[in-house]
């Protein structure tokens, strides 16, 4: 991967109790922006636009929910691929490597505990 991460967990986007649209947000961003849209209990909520691959990472502690909203996204595990098209989710338990691969302009919504590192521990 030869461009930086635009990776941001220190904010959160929207407080509890507002309205936002997903898809203009993200329609709004380049690959590789990741953002806390809101918080909900002791979860995030976030928002990744991505375009290419990312790399082999795993967390410990925490499991990690995807949405795609747009684009394909093939999450590589050790023992197989799963490939999910827009309106599909997959949860990669915690303390497993994974490795997403955005096949084109892919636009994911993420939850996972609060204070999650996104690049993997």
């Amino acid at each position: 991967m030869n461009r930086p991460y635009d990776i941001d967990t220190d904010t959160i986007l929207h407080a509890v109790g507002t309205d936002f649209d997903i898809a203009a947000i993200g329609a709004a961003q380049s690959p590789w922006w990741n953002r806390t849209l809101c918080a909900v209990n002791d979860t995030w909520v976030r928002l990744g636009v991505l375009d290419g691959d990312f790399h082999w990472h795993k967390h410990d502690d925490t499991d990690e929910f995807f949405l795609v909203m747009e684009g394909q996204l093939d999450i590589e595990l050790e023992d197989r691929m799963v490939t999910l098209q827009p309106g599909q989710a997959f949860t990669v338990p915690m303390g497993v490597m994974h490795f997403p691969h955005a096949r084109g302009r892919t636009v994911v919504l993420m939850i996972e505990r609060a204070g999650v590192a996104p690049t993997g521990d």
